[in-house]
């Protein structure tokens, strides 16, 4: 009777280790969710006016690239994200695919307690967030 208990107290110690590494995991995507979003807010708010394409044209926004990358680490520096999150990166395919979305990918680094020392250098998990920039009066 005492071997069952004990095994049955070490099953119970490993699920609940595994449930506490996998909310850990999930509450940290979760804030780089949240980041990622406010990021890819800032990225589209930094459009610039397009060309009019006749005289009665509407003016539209445009984005870069290069200016949607810039925007999301300047946004991540202001908020002190690098500081707070381990191994934060703005991921290459960050930019502006049609000149009108704005995409924000981030990935970093979660380290899940109690299961720590079988992974030192941490879960990798990435957030990607969209966002639209649109002209109206």
């Amino acid at each position: 009777m005492l071997v069952l208990s004990i095994g049955f107290v070490v099953i119970a110690l490993l699920v609940a280790t595994v449930v506490i590494a996998a909310s850990s995991v999930y509450l940290e995507h979760k804030k780089l969710l949240s980041l990622a979003d406010g990021a890819s807010v800032a990225a589209a708010d930094s459009f610039t006016l397009g060309q009019l394409g006749n005289a009665g044209g509407t003016p539209s926004a445009v984005l870069s690239g290069t200016r949607v990358r810039s925007a999301a680490v300047d946004y991540l520096s202001r908020n002190g994200a690098f500081g707070r999150v381990s191994g934060l990166s703005v991921a290459p395919s960050t930019g502006s695919p049609d000149g009108a979305t704005a995409v924000v990918v981030l990935s970093a680094a979660v380290h899940p307690p109690v299961v720590n020392f079988l992974v030192p250098d941490g879960i990798r998990i990435e957030a990607t967030s969209t966002a639209r920039s649109r002209l109206s009066r």
